[in-house]
């Protein structure tokens, strides 16, 4: 199932073109997964996977440009990968209501628990996994 985040973007996400800026898209796609992955967790009872994850890989593909118009970005991911020790989402950004444009931007990263104490990664949990597999299954 697919997770679905609304974002919007501000007027200094964009670049001298008009256009969300790529740094600022890496940003965008962070705020659309901290509600599930940190807010949700702590709801659920997990207070050490908001503690620590980090990217270890990041890939964006742009089919269309993104103007700032004020309106939310509709972004949908989906778990695509679970492991011991990390996790794969991935990512497509709508820039209006559901079933009314085509995907303007798609991305992908793999997520990796991490120790903040050890200062190293770290294999997730039952319960970690459990949440996620239920977080995604659940939307």
């Amino acid at each position: 199932m697919t997770y679905v985040a609304h974002v919007r973007p501000r007027w200094t996400d964009m670049d001298v073109y008009g256009h969300i800026n790529h740094a600022k898209m890496v940003t965008l796609l962070e705020e659309a997964r901290i509600p599930l992955l940190f807010e949700g967790a702590v709801e659920a009872g997990l207070d050490q996977l908001p503690k620590g994850i980090v990217v270890v890989k990041l890939e964006v593909a742009y089919k269309a440009p993104i103007v700032v118009s004020g309106q939310q970005l509709r972004v949908g991911i989906d778990l695509t990968e679970l492991r011991a020790a990390s996790f794969t989402l991935a990512y497509r950004v709508h820039t209006g209501p559901a079933g009314s444009d085509p995907v303007a931007v798609t991305a992908e990263t793999v997520l990796a628990p991490y120790d903040t104490v050890a200062l190293r990664p770290r294999r997730l949990t039952p319960p970690e996994s459990e949440f996620l597999k239920q977080g995604f299954a659940d939307a």
